[in-house]
């Protein structure tokens, strides 16, 4: 099975919805890719995805995260990684947002659209957080 991600946001809650599904998805032996666009780049970013926020209103899903031992977004990340899941981060958005390879983590290509497109042509799933 081949899975197709687009990643367009950038929040806590956009974090655990893309990486769980990823990292599940990789867990099934399923080829995964993620295309991080505009503030999807904040899930890749070195710095920004050790402190995405939290929308308003919901800080109290802070203690229920700890409670069931969900790991932090640190953590799906570097294991999303580990399981080889593709992480694209979008160059037009890069190139607009002045932001180099540098500021990411590890392992990430870059690439455009077309990029993205043609690693998910043939996916039999095909989700945008």
């Amino acid at each position: 099975m081949k899975v197709a991600i687009i990643a367009a946001n950038g929040g806590m809650f956009d974090a655990y919805k893309v990486f769980n599904i990823a990292t599940a998805a990789a867990a099934t032996d399923a080829e995964v890719g993620i295309f991080f666009t505009f503030e999807g780049l904040n899930l890749i970013h070195k710095e920004a995805h050790k402190n995405l926020p939290m929308p308003t209103g919901a800080e109290h899903f802070q203690e229920g995260f700890k409670r069931a031992n969900v790991p932090p977004i640190e953590e799906l990340v570097s294991m999303a990684s580990e399981m080889g899941v593709k992480m694209i981060a979008c160059q037009m958005t890069m190139d607009v947002m002045n932001l180099e390879k540098e500021q990411f983590i590890e392992g990430i290509d870059v690439g455009g659209a077309v990029t993205f497109l043609t690693y998910a042509k043939d996916a039999n799933v095909t989700l945008t957080f």
